[in-house]
């Protein structure tokens, strides 16, 4: 969204509180705060590592945030939206979820952890009593929630009927205190939710974020399939019954397989995004994650298949054009861009049609199809490695050299386009590919497909490779 000019503010960050984090800190023999640091640390390496483009990085331990999580806290009660009682029943610590009794599968979570019967003192949400706005809601934003079939997961769920919601705990203490009553930590899903809350200046709301990337923008909230029932029924109740704006999609992705199994430390078939990138490269594996699978399905990891899509579509087809181009007119124009007339570039059908391209674009992205997007890259791609087949530069060098000087430039603008395109998918390639040409910074967005073109006359440096290909 940012490459087709839009202003977006992307958070990301970490969640530090609960009874998970408390017993893993124990067990490690450290505070809790020690812990988190440590792990915070890792995500924030990570996210930097894959050049995550996020704008800020929100720990649920930080002050702005505690003071997030008890103002919205605060307005839940003014409202009259929580009393105290007590609760009895399943609780798993892994997956900080209480589940009903018919959830449970051979005595387990639905995600297979393990579950202990609990039984305290616990202030309650009022869930139950948001049952039909929550369906008026999934019916009169039919997109609020995608894809469709998780929707349907939801719709079912809270037909089924809501019980009123458990959101504080009295056996740890490693969490927010419930204010007025510091034996009560605040349920850690109240905590962690409030953080999409917490990056845009609330408890302030006439802050200027606030007011810009909340309650008037398009905000949308990324998840996997695993917290759905967090973000999808218990958040937009607990923002209607405080009244504040709901977001306007919870866009649900899949999970990754390795081989066709579930990952899990127990199969000891864990993958390690940084060796991967380490081994690969950061764009490489950031190609593969997006191209292999359909958001909203489990994607299935292959580090075959990922070979076999850099050697094939990034070295041999994306990196193949780009070489042998500019290598082309190192070698026939001494790397000068010829001075063509770009009027005999106009409805050229031998070019791809840019209007056409950006309306495809936004229409992928739209519904958050990455893999489509890529597949029109590679698509350009393809017609440009042919055009240069069909056109036969090498023959028209001897031949017709101003036909010549037109072939390769058509080529520099296919490469142009695809340069622009691949910026969010592989940014550091997609940069050494607009580098060669030459393309100002300000000419690189996606109004500039069509708005602009590669400089005439200009020398480019010798082509340097952009992907390598790797051995299988």
């Amino acid at each position: 969204m940012k490459l087709a000019g839009k202003n977006v503010k992307f958070t990301t960050g970490t969640d530090e509180h609960g009874q998970k984090i408390e017993k893993a800190a124990k067990t490690k023999g450290i505070e809790p705060k020690e812990f988190t640091d440590e792990i915070s640390v890792t995500f924030r390496k990570l996210a930097e590592l894959m050049n995550f483009d996020y704008d800020d990085f929100i720990r649920t331990t930080e002050e702005r945030h505690e003071k997030a999580v008890i103002a919205l806290w605060n307005r839940l009660e003014e409202r009259g939206q929580i009393y105290l009682d007590s609760y009895s029943g399943w609780y798993s610590v892994r997956d900080e979820a209480f589940y009903q009794e018919s959830e449970l599968i051979y005595g387990r979570a639905p995600t297979g952890a393990e579950v202990q019967w609990i039984k305290e003192e616990s202030y309650f949400f009022r869930l139950s009593s948001w049952q039909n706005k929550l369906l008026e809601l999934y019916e009169n934003q039919p997109n609020f929630i995608f894809p469709e079939s998780r929707k349907n997961e939801v719709v079912s769920f809270v037909k089924s009927g809501l019980t009123d919601l458990s959101i504080s705990r009295t056996s740890f203490n490693w969490g927010i205190k419930v204010p007025e009553n510091d034996k009560h930590v605040i349920y850690v899903w109240i905590d962690a939710l409030t953080n999409y809350l917490t990056s845009i200046g609330f408890p302030n709301i006439e802050d200027e974020e606030y007011k810009k990337f909340w309650t008037n923008s398009f905000n949308v909230h990324v998840i996997g399939k695993d917290i759905l029932r967090f973000h999808a029924v218990y958040w937009p109740a607990i923002l209607l019954a405080a009244d504040l704006p709901l977001p306007k999609q919870i866009a649900v992705h899949g999970w990754w397989l390795n081989e066709g199994e579930k990952i899990s430390k127990s199969l000891g078939n864990v993958i390690d995004p940084i060796n991967l990138a380490e081994e690969f490269g950061v764009d490489q594996l950031r190609y593969f994650l997006l191209r292999e699978a359909s958001f909203g399905q489990d994607g299935n990891f292959s580090k075959k298949n990922m070979i076999s899509r850099i050697n094939s579509e990034l070295a041999n087809n994306i990196g193949n054009l780009v070489q042998r181009t500019i290598s082309f007119l190192h070698k026939q124009c001494f790397g000068v861009v010829p001075v063509v007339d770009r009027n005999l570039l106009k409805d050229d059908e031998s070019l791809p049609n840019c209007k056409a391209i950006i309306d495809q674009v936004m229409d992928h992205l739209s519904k958050y199809e990455f893999n489509q997007i890529i597949l029109l890259i590679i698509n350009i791609s393809s017609k440009a490695n042919a055009y240069i087949d069909k056109s036969a530069p090498w023959t028209l060098s001897k031949t017709d050299r101003e036909r010549m000087d037109l072939v390769i430039y058509k080529l520099l603008e296919y490469i142009r386009m695809i340069g622009i395109l691949l910026q969010p998918i592989v940014p550091k390639s997609a940069k050494m590919i607009l580098d060669q040409l030459q393309i100002p910074k300000e000419q690189r967005d996606l109004k500039s497909l069509c708005n602009a073109c590669v400089s005439l006359g200009i020398t480019l440096p010798k082509p340097t490779p952009i992907f390598l290909r790797f051995d299988i």
